[in-house]
């Protein structure tokens, strides 16, 4: 109990209302006719609890009236009763904490949805550029092999050039032929 009263207030009513709908579809699946709902105008009068057991019907406080939910608008009108009076689903929230708390829930799914979009565009294009990155990186490293072996080969046919020039430079048909000495 001291765990429920922790929560905020919004959230209790979210859980019940949630409770209310998962029982709502139970119901619904259930073989066993419903009973006619009794009309709201005849639970005035009575409690909040018991008008509120009939989903169409909307408790109004300010004059302790239950009247039937104006379904073809989805909040009830100023005249008919304010939504701080208002209540629906459950007793202990009003409409103005109810839309208050639907508004809230609604931005954080839209802020986290849109985070996770840029996030993952963000990683993407990362992602790619790393790609990119390592195709030039992997451009450049065979470039500068290239350059390597020319300069490398440069480098022996000036080496053999300078061995030709002094004597050095070894037949090569024959590279295993006798050192002479003179």
């Amino acid at each position: 109990m001291e765990a429920a009263r922790r929560w905020p207030l919004w959230l209790q009513g979210l859980a019940l209302l949630w409770g209310r709908a998962v029982l709502g579809l139970e119901q619904i699946r259930t073989t066993v006719p419903p009973a006619p709902a009794q009309a709201c105008s005849a639970l005035s009068q009575k409690s909040c609890e018991e008008c509120l057991k009939n989903v169409s019907c909307l408790w109004c406080y300010t004059n302790n009236t239950c009247i039937d939910y104006p379904v073809r608008s989805i909040l009830p009108s100023s005249s008919l009763c304010s939504l701080s009076n208002a209540r629906w689903g459950v007793c202990w929230i009003n409409f103005e904490a109810l839309i208050i708390a639907l508004a809230v829930v609604a931005g954080l799914i839209l802020v986290s949805v849109t985070v996770c979009c840029c996030y993952c565009c963000y990683c993407r294009k990362r992602s790619r550029s790393r790609l990119d990155e390592e195709e030039q990186l992997a451009r450049k490293r065979e470039e500068r092999r290239l350059q390597s072996l020319q300069r490398k080969h440069e480098r022996k046919l000036k080496h053999d050039e300078i061995r030709k020039k002094y004597g050095l430079l070894q037949d090569s048909d024959n590279p295993y032929s006798r050192f002479e000495n003179e």
